[in-house]
């Protein structure tokens, strides 16, 4: 513990964070705050060089054991949220890196996840651009009532989302590797007792894993084809939940309907990935989190942690 000399905030694309939080009280104590703007991505080890604090959005860039190898001075690492997949706590606390999270917002993530909903259900992307370019009514959208909406993992979010398709008319069933009848009763949903029968019984199957050994790759083509060319695919959770090949296999082929996507197997999006030009798709970019009420807990909680850090007394710890 004791002082640190340079805090690196990663990842501030709208270049807003300065105005959330109190840098000024770190820099009173010493702490030199640098914000990234851009996304460093492959040169993140050689970027970040000398900070011996950093301060991660969410999972956006990896810190795993190379990583963390490469990064000799680093001794408090901050990552906005209470886990972060792309940290290697184990590497870190063996090079005596402490590695420290914050609250965050409850309702964006799923915000977002019923507004992609909605948005693909009524064809809302391609309306917008014939709108403005003077084309009218070139597509008939279709009403969540009466749906079956398939929801993978019922914890905080899932609940909430299945609170969602109930104001909206819908059926909700669910499954998770260790959903029991009690919990699926208790969001209002109905227990499948595999992934693969909740995909052949929802008309929509909405993804709120978080992303584990066991849980990568849960959704692959026999999933995707039991939803069927009517289904829609909708992930706010992250990528590697589901076989991105067969997902785009789907779309292109025709057998399955939809996809409403907020997150990537490479972020940002590269503009010649599969998934940029596929048909029947709404694509957000990783805006799940990126709302000012998340903002204004992560990033007062970024100084609240590297205050505590130079007190001596790290709080949040994770691992």
């Amino acid at each position: 513990m004791g002082s640190l000399r340079r805090l690196a905030v990663l990842d501030d694309y709208q270049r807003v964070a300065a105005s959330y939080a109190d840098w000024d009280a770190l820099r009173a104590r010493g702490v030199d705050v640098v914000f990234f703007h851009e996304h460093l991505g492959d040169d993140a080890a050689r970027a970040l060089q000398g900070f011996d604090a950093v301060a991660a959005m969410r999972e956006r860039t990896a810190f795993d054991r190379v990583a963390l190898e490469r990064l000799p001075a680093l001794r408090l690492l901050v990552t906005t949220g209470m886990a972060n997949a792309s940290i290697d706590l184990v590497a870190a606390r063996e090079r005596g890196i402490v590695v420290a999270g914050t609250p965050g917002s409850a309702a964006g993530a799923p915000e977002l996840t019923w507004a992609l909903l909605l948005a693909a259900l009524r064809n809302l992307p391609v309306e917008d651009g014939n709108a403005r370019s003077g084309a009218w009514q070139q597509t008939v959208g279709r009403e969540a009532e009466e749906m079956t909406l398939g929801i993978v993992g019922l914890g905080r979010i899932g609940s909430r989302i299945a609170r969602y398709a109930h104001a909206f008319g819908m059926s909700v069933a669910a499954w998770s590797p260790h959903l029991t009848e009690e919990r699926a009763a208790a969001a209002g949903a109905e227990r499948a007792s595999t992934l693969l029968e909740l995909a052949e019984r929802a008309d929509i199957l909405s993804l709120h894993l978080r992303l584990s050994d066991s849980t990568r790759l849960v959704v692959g083509e026999r999933e995707l084809r039991a939803l069927g060319p009517d289904g829609l695919l909708v992930n706010t959770a992250r990528a590697g939940l589901v076989d991105t090949d067969a997902l785009v296999r789907g779309l292109t082929e025709g057998w399955l309907g939809g996809a409403a996507l907020d997150v990537f197997d490479t972020e940002p999006l590269p503009h010649d990935h599969p998934l940029a030009s596929a048909p029947r798709t709404v694509l957000t970019p990783h805006l799940g989190y990126v709302t000012s009420a998340s903002y204004e807990v992560f990033y007062p909680a970024i100084v609240e942690n590297v205050q505590a850090f130079l007190d001596g007394a790290p709080i949040r710890v994770l691992g």
